[in-house]
């Protein structure tokens, strides 16, 4: 689409738990419907990185919790989901035709290519969807920072966080139905209020290198491009 003014480089952020469903891990028409939105993105013309969680497969929190095990190697369990995620993931893509690269923070050579910042920017000049996995490859953060930082480092015009809500509220809206939603909120409220938006690490980090970040719902199907196409979808942390 050569009149496309939008975004040209996007960070798209992705719980792991929207490749499945309350059945099973991952789910087909899940991940099929997911993959056709990212191609429409594709399609305009835009430059996308990925950042997957894994808590679909494993959350490193709850095996602290259920087996006791020390922070850092249940960390390093979560850090690994991510990268099957993201296998899964860059498979359904290329089933479309489309080219695309799996850079990690953990090197597995035989899987992806390690994370490099010049590498991933090239591959993104060169029209190929680029699945960042790992995390950040250190414990103590998740998956949400390595999503700042890898937007920040690619220089990405925006992070989209696809989540199950509408947004950013002021309770949870799961347990409060008379919870109120952002349309437009300041990383300093969000961090004064400790609203569960993202990690607090992760907020500082976007408020430091100004980095705008939209929450909102990707299981609405048609979201992900209505952003793309400018209209005020989710809300806007900046």
């Amino acid at each position: 689409m050569k009149d496309f003014k939008g975004y040209k480089r996007i960070l798209l952020k992705l719980s792991g738990e929207i490749l499945g469903d309350k059945n099973s891990v991952f789910s087909e028409k899940s991940l099929l419907t997911l993959v056709k939105e990212i191609i429409q993105v594709y399609n305009y013309g835009v430059e996308i990185g990925i950042v997957i969680g894994g808590g679909n497969i494993i959350r490193g929190s709850n095996l602290v919790k259920q087996l006791h095990l020390d922070k850092v190697s249940a960390d390093y369990t979560g850090m690994l989901s991510t990268i099957i995620n993201g296998m899964v993931l860059q498979s359904m893509i290329e089933k479309e035709g489309i080219s695309t690269r799996m850079m990690t923070a953990i090197e597995i050579k035989q899987i992806a290519e390690p994370y490099i910042r010049r590498k991933a920017i090239s591959h993104l000049e060169k029209k190929r969807i680029v699945i960042f996995t790992g995390g950040t490859g250190n414990p103590f953060f998740t998956t949400d920072t390595a999503a700042v930082l890898r937007a920040s480092e690619i220089e990405a015009d925006v992070l989209l966080k696809g989540t199950k809500v509408d947004g950013v509220f002021n309770f949870d809206p799961v347990k409060n139905k008379n919870a109120k939603m952002y349309k437009n909120i300041k990383y300093s409220s969000v961090l004064v209020k400790e609203l569960n938006v993202m990690d607090m690490t992760a907020i500082s980090l976007s408020k430091e290198n100004k980095l705008p970040i939209i929450v909102f719902n990707i299981l609405n199907y048609g979201n992900l491009i209505k952003i793309i196409k400018g209209e005020k979808i989710g809300t806007l942390v900046n």
